[in-house]
């Protein structure tokens, strides 16, 4: 019991680290394209969420106003970031934005508490994470099999990353009671809870991986950046990386809603025509954390994530599904409509 409160309070003092650093991080972060009002009228400047603006999972959202693609299209866009993509739900749902960048199985998870989102660009076709275990705890987990009795690290409880967490427990023999998930967030606060014992290991994204290895802190356990790595963990392609919103504001500004999708597939298209090191030049310096080999080296790893269109990869939907149901009851219980869940109208007629 001394134990667990001591791993729980350290992990809660990490966690309120990282939202102050966070709170911070949001003055600078925070940022606005320069268009004037140009466009429909009926909301060309759009505030978007990102469930941390400097992941590289969630590095679209930052480039393309780097770009200069929400300026091209006459819009005024604001990003703001929390430090996980369940909370940058929360601020959707709320209405305090109008879009969030975070991962696309939350449509299907509200849709079931009476939600109605759907994601507009599909940034991704694999989760982007790594699940890594502390060089003290390597020779204790070898595989999901062995995360009974364990701390694992996510970014928030009912994050994206402690389902996929849940969901590789199952999948492996275990119940999702036999483990315990522990908020470390990404970054600083990752790394200093894998370094001091706090967690056993976690899911994580690049930069924070990137961080870890060339610190020794850690190694890959299994690795879900690439197509191929999100196969043989989950089964299939699954969509992450995501601009999703709420299906009534879409369908009230379709106007506004197709600029976005224009920049956004513009940028996806940059993306995959340009290096890892011409990506990292165009982001803001402080993401670099001071490296930018490194930083250049996390973009790397992780660009076969992400799609080149911006469209919903086939199957990806119905993977996104059957992790859900393995472990959570809401989802387990209900009819989840798929189809309401994303839409390709925009990033279709992007591309064309």
């Amino acid at each position: 019991m001394r134990t667990t409160a001591r791993y729980t309070a350290l992990a809660a003092a990490g966690l309120l680290a990282l939202t102050s650093l966070t709170a911070c991080a949001n003055d600078a972060a925070s940022t606005a394209s320069t268009a004037g009002s140009k466009g429909d009228g009926k909301g060309t400047k759009v505030k978007i969420m990102v469930g941390g603006l400097d992941k590289v999972i969630y590095l679209p959202a930052m480039l393309t106003q780097r770009l200069g693609y929400f300026d091209a299209e006459g819009l005024d866009v604001e990003l703001l970031s929390e430090p996980a993509g369940v909370q940058a739900e929360t601020a959707l749902v709320s209405g305090q934005v109008q879009g969030a960048v975070g991962f696309y199985d939350h449509t299907l998870d509200l849709q079931v508490k009476g939600k109605e989102v759907e994601s507009v660009v599909q940034f991704s076709h694999a989760p982007g994470e790594v699940e890594i275990v502390s060089t003290k705890a390597e020779g204790d987990i070898r595989s999901p099999k062995d995360f009974k009795g364990k701390k694992l690290g996510v970014t928030g409880l009912g994050s994206s990353t402690d389902f996929l967490t849940k969901y590789l427990a199952v999948k492996n023999g275990l119940k999702v009671s036999e483990f315990t998930p522990v908020a470390v967030g990404a970054g600083p606060t990752f790394i200093a809870a894998l370094q001091q014992g706090a967690i056993d290991g976690g899911m994580t994204t690049d930069p924070t991986v990137a961080n870890i290895l060339d610190k020794k802190a850690g190694k890959v356990l299994l690795d879900m950046r690439t197509p191929q790595g999100s196969e043989d963990a989950l089964g299939g392609p699954y969509p992450s990386s995501s601009l999703y919103m709420q299906t009534d504001w879409v369908n009230s500004h379709k106007d506004t809603v197709q600029k976005l999708a224009n920049a956004f597939v513009k940028t996806l298209t940059w993306m995959s025509t340009h290096s890892a090191s011409e990506i990292a030049a165009k982001m803001p310096t402080d993401y670099s954390q001071g490296n930018k080999l490194l930083y250049s080296v996390a973009i790397k790893s992780t660009l076969p994530m992400f799609t080149k269109d911006g469209v919903m990869p086939k199957n990806g939907p119905e993977t996104v599904e059957k992790v859900l149901k393995a472990f959570n009851p809401t989802i387990q219980n209900a009819d989840v409509d798929l189809s309401k869940t994303y839409t390709t109208e925009f990033v279709e007629k992007a591309k064309g």
